[in-house]
């Protein structure tokens, strides 16, 4: 079973920027929406920023607007999230997750139902 794969975690410093990869060579066709979720300790995986395969239509949580961005090279099937001045609430695995859906957003906020997840990256921001 094709799974995306995250690179790019660390340990960083609060300020840093940084920036997580996706290699997703099996999921290069237009059905695809392509996300970045987050999984702190204790807490439930929650949705960063989603990117559609077919016309790079993007969707951002709210509050990941301003620091996080989403990006894709279709080129390599590599998708990206560039992350800026972390905190360390920021701490947490990074998670690449693939979906078939129309629009990014169905991938973001929909039903975890039939997504294909990597391994995840951790991510951790400390002094």
């Amino acid at each position: 079973q094709l799974r995306p794969v995250e690179s790019g975690g660390g340990l960083v410093q609060p300020g840093d920027s940084l920036r997580l990869s996706c290699a997703a060579p099996g999921f290069s066709s237009n059905d695809w929406v392509i996300g970045w979720f987050r999984q702190a300790p204790g807490k439930e995986r929650e949705p960063v920023a989603c990117i559609s395969v077919r016309n790079g239509e993007t969707y951002t949580r709210d509050y990941a607007k301003g620091r996080f961005h989403i990006s894709r090279d279709s080129a390599t099937d590599t998708t990206f999230l560039n992350i800026r001045d972390l905190r360390p609430e920021d701490t947490a695995v990074y998670y690449c997750g693939a979906l078939v859906a129309n629009f990014a957003f169905m991938l973001c906020l929909g039903s975890r139902s039939g997504i294909s997840w990597g391994q995840g990256t951790q991510v951790t921001v400390a002094p």
